[in-house]
C-alpha cells in the first residue's frame, strides 16, 4: 500500500553540509500494519472544530467500481479485494456503531462485529466495548431475529426505527435481544436524528456501510460528515444503483479530499465536509 495524497513533506537541507536528508518524498508502496491504518483513518477528536455542533460524526464506507456500480448481483464481495477488506476491518475496529439499512442486512448476509485481539487495547483506551454494536435502520421490522446477529452479538444489536413501527416487531425484536431505539415520530428513521439519538448511548464515532438507499438520505439530511470510498479496477455493468440512491438536493454539498492510498489498482479516498 502506498500514500498518494497527502504526501510527506520534502527532505530540507541540514546546516552542516547543505544537503537534503534522506526521506521518502514520494509514494512508497510497502505493507501497511494494523496500527498505521487506523492512525490514517482515526475519528477527528471531540473538541476538534470541524465537529462543532454535531452529536457525532458518522463516516460511511462504500466500494465503488469503475464505471459507478455499488454491487454486482447484490452483493458488494464481488467488487473488493484484499486491501478493501483490511481496510473494512480497520474502519469498524474504530467505530462505536456500524448503522446498517435492513435490506443490506438481509443482502449480504450480516452477523455481527467480531472482537479482534489487534485492536483491544486500542478500544480499550477509547473507552470502547470489545466489538462496534451493529444498529439496523428499518421501517417495518422486517428482519429475521433468530439469525446470529440478533441472538449471538458480542455487544447487544441496536434496531433504529421510527416511534410509529409495528408494534408486535418491536417486542419481537426486543424478545430476541435487540435494543430498539427510536429516531424519528413516524414509522420510519428521520435520518437527522439517528447520530443524536446514538450519541445518546455514547456512540459518537459512527460508521454506515449503507446501502445506497441509506447513504443517500443521510447525505439528502445533511447528516454525512466523512465518505470513504474505495474505488476498486474493475467494469461491472448492470443496472446496479451508485453508491447513494436518494432524493436530490437542493445544492450540490462540497467534500474536502482528506487522503488516497492505493494497492493494487484500488484507490481508498477520504472526503470531509468542508
Amino acid at each position: 500500500m502506498r500514500r498518494l495524497f497527502p504526501l510527506p513533506a520534502p527532505p530540507v537541507p541540514t546546516p552542516d553540509t547543505g544537503n537534503a536528508e534522506v526521506g521518502a518524498v514520494g509514494p512508497v508502496d510497502r505493507p501497511w500494519t494494523p496500527a498505521e491504518l487506523a492512525q490514517a483513518y482515526a475519528y477527528p477528536a471531540a473538541d476538534d472544530p470541524v465537529r462543532a455542533g454535531r452529536p457525532g460524526w458518522l463516516r460511511a464506507n462504500m466500494v465503488s467500481s469503475l464505471d459507478g456500480a455499488a454491487h454486482h448481483e447484490g452483493r458488494s464481495q464481488p467488487l473488493s479485494g484484499d486491501a478493501d477488506m483490511r481496510i473494512f476491518g480497520v474502519l469498524r475496529a474504530l467505530a462505536d456503531a456500524v448503522v446498517v439499512g435492513a435490506e443490506t442486512v438481509r443482502q449480504e448476509g450480516y452477523r455481527p462485529a467480531r472482537a479482534r485481539e489487534v485492536f483491544a487495547a486500542h478500544r480499550a483506551a477509547a473507552d470502547q466495548g470489545p466489538a462496534p454494536a451493529i444498529a439496523v435502520v428499518t421501517a417495518g421490522l422486517g428482519l429475521d431475529f433468530t439469525l446470529p446477529l440478533f441472538t449471538a452479538p458480542v455487544v447487544p444489536t441496536l434496531v433504529l426505527t421510527g416511534a410509529g413501527a409495528p408494534a408486535d416487531r418491536v417486542a419481537a425484536a426486543r424478545a430476541a435481544g435487540a435494543e430498539v431505539l427510536f429516531a424519528g415520530e413516524g414509522v420510519g428513521v428521520d435520518p437527522a436524528r439517528v447520530a443524536g439519538v446514538l450519541a445518546e448511548r455514547g456512540h459518537t464515532r459512527l460508521l454506515t456501510e449503507g446501502g445506497p438507499r441509506l447513504l443517500g438520505q443521510f447525505a439528502a439530511a445533511g447528516a454525512l460528515d466523512e465518505m470513504c470510498l474505495s474505488l476498486a479496477p474493475v467494469v461491472a455493468v448492470g443496472d446496479a444503483p451508485r453508491i447513494m440512491n436518494g432524493p436530490a438536493v437542493p445544492v450540490p454539498e462540497r467534500f474536502a479530499l482528506a487522503s488516497v492510498l492505493e494497492e493494487d489498482g484500488f484507490l481508498f479516498t477520504r472526503y470531509r465536509r468542508t
